[in-house]
């Protein structure tokens, strides 16, 4: 018997946005991060590797939200100084910052 072999979905922004549904939606009340960056949609976010930044950084431009562990798991850096830990405003400026000074676009 063959085996398909799976190949990666293209990352589009149509993919992004229905992951990052899901993820909204499934997560629900959760108060913890550690659950909320290990539901599946989350997890498959970060498994889209780099081409994920700029929809990461248009989201938290739009809505400050718990983005910034998949941000740091892909990108391998943290821009948040450590006063500004615990406010998503705050870290979201930082990655906005961080997002301008790498060029890129959202």
């Amino acid at each position: 018997m063959a085996t398909a072999l799976l190949t990666p979905e293209p990352v589009t922004a149509q993919r992004f946005a229905r992951l990052a549904a899901q993820w909204k939606t499934g997560r629900g009340p959760v108060s913890s991060l550690s659950e909320m960056v290990m539901h599946p949609a989350y997890q498959q976010i970060i498994g889209m590797g780099q081409s994920a930044i700029p929809f990461l950084l248009r989201e938290l431009a739009q809505s400050p939200d718990h983005w910034f562990w998949a941000l740091k798991a892909i990108s391998g850096i943290d821009p948040v100084p450590p006063e500004h830990r615990g406010d998503l405003a705050l870290m979201s400026d930082d990655w906005l910052r961080w997002g301008r000074e790498q060029g890129y676009a959202w």
